[in-house]
């Protein structure tokens, strides 16, 4: 019974939909609808912005945004998570496909997948605490200007070709003056219009204390309709601008082209492709993708585990479900022809807005989808390009966060290096790089202190009599790069304390290494040579157990303060009494050589002067 029981338990837990399902009532399913529907608003003209960004054909971005929200309906835990393309996934995927096909983005989101799937059965979810919070301020920062940069090209009305922030400014620069002056106007009033949008559900009509009437609370929700539907407004009227354009005589925009229609195939993600009239294997297609086969899926779960996180209302995260869930999403989602993709912090605000009660809102958002594959494709090809860059630029701009600058540098200064380290080098060498260098550095601020502690050498006294002694307080645990300096430093201190007895408090040190027990071998028979007193206070069992596994004898610990300075006094009285003892004894000596002499010097007086004379006689 017992096994059943925690079968259900089981199965309950990786399948949260069991959970809620039973429960659910037609309240919720209205809610749901219209947070799905409204959400749907808002992923179709950003799926076919972050496709473009991605390198890819729009569709791509539609067929990448309907997998995830079924597949984390079913097994989600977080109700306001929507699961689709996100500007980041799209920049990675970018960088990894320029110069080759649509087949690389394929894989890369079934490999994600795979990746992802790995962490979750070996619970490496806690990889993701590697990243600090520094390291993710500098790298989103950084997307963020790249992405944004990335856009110039289309907000200007430019043809070129370019990958990276330098490669993309460089070309920018020197084709600045084939500017299109309707593209570039267009996109500034995007912009413009999408941030006075933004704005627009702060908006209260009614005073902050006072009950707001019928009438306005309609105006209310209005206004935050418009609102949070405001990309798909600026990207239907900007399309509908250039119909009228493109059927009147010629549009003087940049246009998406051609979208193509109906739902993606579902097919193996390619295991193999053709570049160049060469046929590119397996093997050689995942050397070409290097390392971000372990970066995507790492940034993914990073960016899905923090929006859980942010709309858990102080509910337990499931870390490895989450992991697992997102694994599925783009395994799936790679059978019909997804980018790889992971949760958006924008589109899930959207989605807890508009009041979605669980995660069934993810299936009405993925039916929009499906229409807008269905019946809405040949109408996307009359999209200006520069919208879909304002609205990209438009929702990337707030990923800058340079407001944490100033509370960082007055908290802990040595967290802007690794900051403004991962932010430079994921501008100049790329994005992968950049955190790869960014946690290095943490990683180096980490291991510092274990080579490096802090030592604490204090005089003090024993409480009953004052006697004299040096504590030694080492700051972290005692592993092998820090050996030689905590040694160095307690033999620095015995040597300068004019071998007063010496006590390490190690209620710091949580552990050791075979390393460290032999170095303490070595201190403790140095100490020992100069018979100066070494003592160990506060030593965890954990501690002692290493070290008698390499040295037993002349290993003194104890387990509390008064238990130490007790040995302390009694070794003095023992000391002050051996000395007393020792002058009573040099005194008798004295007395007694004394006699002696005095014997010696008669007999020398009374005729036996002629040792004398033969000892001078004797001399050479």
């Amino acid at each position: 019974m017992s096994i059943v029981k925690h079968l259900k338990s089981t199965l309950v837990q990786r399948v949260p939909i069991l959970s809620w399902a039973p429960t659910y009532t037609s309240e919720k399913l209205v809610s749901d609808a219209i947070a799905g529907i409204t959400v749907g608003l808002t992923v179709m003209p950003q799926a076919l912005a972050y496709a473009t960004l991605a390198g890819l054909e729009p569709q791509y971005g539609l067929y990448s945004a309907f997998v995830g929200c079924f597949v984390y309906t079913i097994f989600g835990t977080c109700k306001d998570i929507t699961i689709g393309p996100t500007a980041l996934m799209a920049l990675m995927t970018y960088q990894q496909i320029a110069g080759r096909n649509t087949d690389y983005a394929m894989l890369l989101c079934f490999l994600t997948g795979v990746v992802q799937l790995v962490m979750a059965i070996l619970h490496l979810g806690v990889l993701i605490d590697f990243i600090s919070i520094p390291v993710t301020v500098g790298f989103t920062s950084a997307t963020s200007v790249i992405i944004m940069t990335s856009q110039l090209k289309s907000l200007l009305g430019l043809k070129i070709s370019s990958s990276g922030f330098l490669d993309t400014i460089t070309k920018v620069i020197k084709h600045v003056r084939e500017t299109r002056m309707a593209d570039l106007g267009l996109g500034l009033v995007c912009i413009a219009v999408l941030m006075l949008l933004r704005k627009l559900k702060d908006y209260k009509p009614t005073p902050k204390d006072t009950k707001p009437t019928k009438k306005q609370r309609v105006v209310a929700k209005t206004l935050w309709l418009v609102s949070t539907s405001r990309n798909a407004l600026v990207v239907i009227i900007c399309s509908a601008t250039a119909y009228y354009y493109e059927t009147t005589s010629s549009s003087p925009f940049r246009l998406t082209g051609t979208v193509r229609p109906g739902l993606p195939d579902f097919k193996p993600p390619p295991f193999e492709t053709t570049l160049n009239n060469h046929t590119v294997t397996f093997g050689d297609m995942i050397s070409d993708l290097g390392t971000s086969v372990v970066l995507v899926p790492v940034i993914g779960v990073l960016g899905n585990v923090a929006i859980a996180k942010a709309f858990a209302s102080g509910q337990m995260i499931d870390a490895t479900q989450e992991l697992l869930t997102l694994s599925m999403c783009n395994v799936f989602g790679s059978f019909f022809s997804s980018m790889p993709i992971t949760g958006s912090f924008s589109r899930s605000a959207v989605n807890h807005a508009s009041g979605v009660q669980t995660p069934l809102g993810g299936v009405f958002t993925g039916i929009m989808v499906l229409l807008a594959l269905s019946f809405l494709t040949p109408y996307f090809a009359f999209i200006p390009k520069a919208s879909l860059a304002a609205v990209i630029i438009s929702a990337v701009i707030f990923m800058i966060e340079y407001e944490v600058v100033k509370p960082m540098w007055r908290s802990s200064k040595k967290d802007l290096v690794a900051t403004f380290a991962t932010f430079v080098f994921c501008l100049a060498i790329g994005v992968e790089y950049g955190i790869l260098v960014g946690v290095g550095i943490n990683i180096i601020f980490l291991l510092y202190p274990s080579a490096r502690p802090t030592v604490y050498v204090e005089k003090v006294k024993t409480f009953s009599n004052g006697i004299d002694y040096i504590m030694i307080t080492p700051g972290n645990s005692l592993y092998f790069p820090a050996v030689d300096f905590i040694k160095t430093s307690v033999g620095k201190a015995g040597l300068n304390s004019k071998n007063l007895p010496v006590a390490i408090d190690c209620r710091f040190i949580l552990g050791a290494d075979f390393t460290a027990a032999k170095g303490i071998s070595a201190l403790i028979n140095e100490f020992l040579i100069r018979k100066q007193p070494l003592y160990f206070l506060n030593t965890r069992d954990e501690v002692v157990t290493v070290f008698r596994g390499v040295f037993d004898n002349d290993f003194k610990y104890f387990n509390s303060r008064e238990e130490m300075e007790a040995i302390l006094e009694d070794n003095k009285r023992k000391e002050i009494e051996s000395e007393d003892t020792h002058l009573l004894n040099n005194g008798a000596i004295c007395h007694n050589q004394w006699r002696h002499s005095m014997t010696e010097l008669n007999e020398i007086s009374y005729g036996d002067s002629n040792i004398s004379y033969r000892k001078v006689a004797t001399e050479p």
